[in-house]
């Protein structure tokens, strides 16, 4: 191995072995005295451990994500959904929108698959890195209501803030006191601008109000939610009717 071989794999080398925050001095000591085929072996068994290291990483945060099952866009079928004129599939599907804080809404009638979009949405974002969290909104509302009484709302809301991404699904689908509206409009304010969300709901905007029971609360929230947000349409063709077994039976009769 020549001079600028031996130099290329040290540079290699040192980039890999930080990663694990070698000091500067051990990794001079190192590189002062190994051969190159020392340094090669070495290079080598680290890329292996930081790749352990990523698959270990990943798993857990799908473990800890709290998904109710694991969905992925493998079988989803996207031909009925309305993207906005600023957001395509693919735009989306590059999970840009985590890294700029946005927000994405997926509205439609009940069974049109938003919560399977979420999820498969959670669990890419899980094996890119980010830190996800997965919550119907009834969940939620009753562990920060539980908190509050608890004397731990902060613990709470600190664990939320850490995450890159919140999933909330089912806004709607049951109405809310004005503590629980208020307590869920903290954690939509303090996600502003501060980390992705993705919500799914069955209620147009309109009709926020009479779920928060205050429309100037409803406002605030929503304010909060378009401002860098993407509504998707998902229509009103329910699919987990249209491919029921009950229903198939039915049929056949």
């Amino acid at each position: 191995m020549n001079h600028n071989q031996k130099e290329l794999l040290k540079q290699e080398t040192h980039a890999v072995l930080r990663k694990f925050f070698f000091s500067t001095s051990t990794l001079n000591e190192c590189f002062r005295d190994a051969t190159a085929g020392q340094l090669a072996f070495v290079q080598r068994m680290a890329k292996k451990e930081l790749v352990a290291r990523q698959i270990s990483r990943r798993h857990k945060y799908v473990k800890t994500a709290g998904f109710p099952v694991l969905k992925t866009f493998d079988d989803y079928d996207f031909s009925g959904i309305i993207f906005p004129n600023l957001l395509s599939k693919d735009e989306m599907l590059t999970l840009q929108f985590i890294d700029d804080r946005k927000s994405l809404v997926w509205f439609g009638g009940c069974g049109t698959g938003k919560t399977h979009a979420m999820t498969a949405l959670g669990l890419m974002a899980c094996n890119k890195d980010y830190k996800v969290k997965f919550f119907t909104v009834s969940q939620l509302v009753l562990l920060l209501k539980k908190a509050l009484y608890d004397g731990t709302l902060e613990n709470l809301l600190s664990i939320l803030r850490a995450q890159d991404v919140l999933l909330l699904d089912e806004l709607g689908y049951i109405p809310m006191d004005l503590e629980s509206a208020q307590l869920l409009f903290r954690v939509i304010s303090e996600s502003y601008e501060r980390k992705a969300l993705i919500i799914t709901t069955n209620l147009p905007f309109s009709e926020w109000g009479k779920m928060f029971t205050d429309d100037e609360l409803a406002a605030a929230m929503i304010d909060r939610i378009v401002h860098y947000g993407h509504l998707i349409n998902t229509g009103n063709k329910d699919w987990r009717l249209e491919n029921s077994l009950m229903l198939d039976k039915v049929r056949k009769k």
